[in-house]
């Protein structure tokens, strides 16, 4: 894979301002956490809207299996925009969150979309054979393989989340190492796993609306998690100068 670099630190200098913007003291910094937090899950609902109006409009019915899954799509570079705005706002601590989301989610779009969009249609097509498969002769047996291979693929996206937010690697690299991540980084993959579990849990037994409005602690799991996967593929992956 080609070398990549991480994203930039905050200089001293920026430190500095930053602490005399918000104050030192407990009080202001937890009011400045709750306040980014605040505007995290803003920006994921914003972002999220028309994924928001598909599952409304749509019937719960099997035949809408691969529209729902597509009605995903605009899920992915916000995914990608909060993992870098909660990088940034760890070095570059100001009270204006909103414009790290909205760089990455700019810079990155069209870029996640790219392997956000493949990914979608492959789980579309694993959800009409588990959907359909009791009405093929043998197609039991390929119940446990289709959801095996879906859970596979949702492992992967959670690695490529990460990476599509922390570093500049090409795609085809992006990808291969995200796959080669998922056993040596085990403990990232159950925990994506984890989340995939809560997430439905939550949709099916309360609603998708209460997935949705704690989207951003989701997130913020997923972005400690993938902390020993960050420092793995640096030291692994990228230059050191």
């Amino acid at each position: 894979p080609a070398w990549a670099r991480g994203r930039v630190s905050m200089s001293i200098v920026d430190k500095h301002a930053a602490d005399s913007e918000i104050g030192r003291g407990p009080l202001s910094r937890g009011a400045a956490v709750v306040y980014r937090y605040l505007v995290l899950e803003v920006l994921l609902l914003v972002t999220a809207l028309p994924t928001a109006l598909v599952l409304v409009l749509l019937d719960r019915d099997v035949s809408n299996a691969p529209l729902f899954v597509m009605a995903f799509l605009p899920i992915g570079p916000a995914l990608v925009a909060g993992l870098g705005a909660l990088r940034a706002w760890e070095v570059d601590a100001d009270l204006a969150p909103a414009r790290a989301f909205w760089r990455v989610y700019r810079a990155e779009f069209l870029a996640t979309l790219a392997w956000w969009g493949p990914m979608l249609a492959l789980l579309a097509i694993l959800g009409v054979n588990l959907a359909n498969m009791s009405r093929v002769e043998g197609g039991e047996a390929f119940g446990p393989l289709s959801a095996g291979v879906g859970l596979v693929v949702g492992v992967w996206a959670g690695h490529m989340l990460v990476l599509q937010a922390r570093f500049t690697f090409r795609l085809r690299d992006a990808a291969r190492i995200a796959l080669a991540e998922i056993v040596p980084q085990w403990r990232f993959s159950l925990g994506v796993i984890s989340l995939m579990i809560v997430a439905a849990a939550i949709a099916v037994l309360a609603s998708e609306a209460v997935v949705a409005l704690f989207a951003w602690a989701l997130l913020a799991l997923l972005s400690l998690m993938a902390r020993p996967l960050v420092l793995h593929v640096t030291e692994r992956f990228t230059r050191h100068d």
